[in-house]
C-alpha cells in the first residue's frame, strides 16, 4: 500500500547516531510489515533535521520539547518497542489519508 500523504519519515535522536539508527531499522521493519511501500526513511540529530526534511518524524518521548517546529510526529514512549511504533505508525498513516 502506498499512502500519498507521507513520503519521507526522519528517525530522529540526540546525537543522530545510535538511537535514531535504531529507529530507522524498525521503522523499516515495521512499514513492511504493515504493508506500507514506497516512503523513505531516514534518521539524523534533532539539530541537524528541518522541518521540511520529511513529512512525518519519529522521536523518542523524551525530546517531545524539540519537537514543536515539526509538522507530523509520532512519540514513542520505549523506542525499543515494535508494537508501540507499529500501532503509531499505522494510526499516522490512516490519518494522512
Amino acid at each position: 500500500m502506498f499512502i500519498m500523504g507521507i513520503k519521507k519519515i526522519m528517525c530522529c535522536c540526540g546525537s543522530g547516531l545510535g538511537s535514531s539508527l535504531m529507529i530507522r531499522l524498525n521503522v523499516e521493519k515495521a512499514l513492511k510489515k504493515l504493508g506500507i511501500s514506497g516512503v523513505e526513511v531516514m534518521h539524523s540529530s534533532l539539530s541537524d533535521a528541518s522541518a521540511n526534511a520529511a513529512d512525518l518524524f519519529v522521536v523518542g518521548g523524551d525530546l517531545e520539547n524539540f519537537t514543536h517546529s515539526f509538522p507530523k510526529v509520532v512519540l514513542l514512549e520505549n523506542i525499543m518497542s515494535m508494537p508501540e511504533l507499529e500501532e503509531k505508525l499505522k494510526k499516522a498513516f490512516d490519518e494522512a489519508q
